[in-house]
């Protein structure tokens, strides 16, 4: 439905009327975070309004961070995560190691109902993304000397990242969102610990392969188990290579005379 932003009485209802579309786009994953909103006269297009409610619908969108304008490059979609009340919270798990087995017992849940619904809703553009994200990702794993770690880590990301996109469940693809950060250093970790290790490579792509084909064949429950065995097994290896470090330190320690 059109709205219009003639009347005087009318034009706050009506900016609220123009804020709530664009919340809703970026909320579907339309306009994403760090992303340029569409021209003026393009959105005043779409949105079926007049250029004075678009810009006030602009504003209000400003006051509630959910939207930047920069002087010269226009308005993007604000970074939705940075919020003072979360800040200080994502800083204190990613500044304890114990958190790491917390956050995969998190992604292990999420993941495995996004991968679930992916299977279930995905159309043939979200497969299409998925197909795209899982080759740029085997590219990287089949010549390690190209990609440092942490793009290695970025493409896993980016792969599971498509999936729940996929879920086309608006709330668990933010949920997951407001925790990249802390999902990317998970990534990093297993990325950086695993891959050097020829066996957990090979059964880290073999778990890849099985999500892959499981959401893509439209077959639910498997990758819903496929996503969880894959974080459970993350978390296994990440566990025993810790153990691994530990005994090194003892027998160290014995070594000189410690104990």
């Amino acid at each position: 439905m059109a709205v219009s932003g003639s009347g005087k009485q009318g034009k706050p209802q009506v900016a609220d009327q123009v804020a709530e579309r664009i919340e809703k786009l970026i909320v579907d994953g339309v306009l994403k975070v760090g992303q340029a909103l569409p021209s003026e006269r393009r959105l005043v297009e779409k949105l079926g309004c007049s250029r004075s409610a678009l810009r006030e619908g602009l504003r209000v969108l400003r006051g509630r961070g959910i939207v930047d304008t920069e002087q010269g490059r226009g308005s993007f979609v604000a970074d939705l995560s940075g919020a003072d009340h979360v800040t200080p919270l994502m800083h204190l798990f990613s500044s304890q190691p114990r958190t790491l087995y917390d956050l995969l017992e998190v992604r292990a849940l999420l993941e495995g109902e996004s991968a679930r619904l992916a299977a279930l809703r995905a159309t043939e553009v979200d497969r299409v993304m998925i197909k795209r994200r899982y080759e740029e990702m085997l590219e990287a794993h089949e010549d390690l000397q190209a990609h440092d770690p942490r793009e290695h880590a970025r493409r896993d990301h980016a792969f599971h990242r498509a999936i729940s996109e996929a879920s086309h469940n608006p709330v668990l693809v933010h949920t997951l969102q407001s925790l990249s950060e802390l999902n990317l250093s998970t990534v990093f970790a297993s990325v950086n610990n695993l891959y050097g290790r020829p066996a957990q490579m090979r059964q880290i792509d073999r778990q890849h392969r099985r999500l892959y084909h499981a959401v893509m064949e439209q077959l639910p429950e498997q990758a819903q188990r496929a996503a969880r065995e894959h974080i459970h097994s993350i978390r296994d290896n990440l566990r025993e290579i810790e153990q691994e470090e530990q005994r090194l330190v003892r027998a160290t320690m014995r070594l000189e005379g410690w104990s």
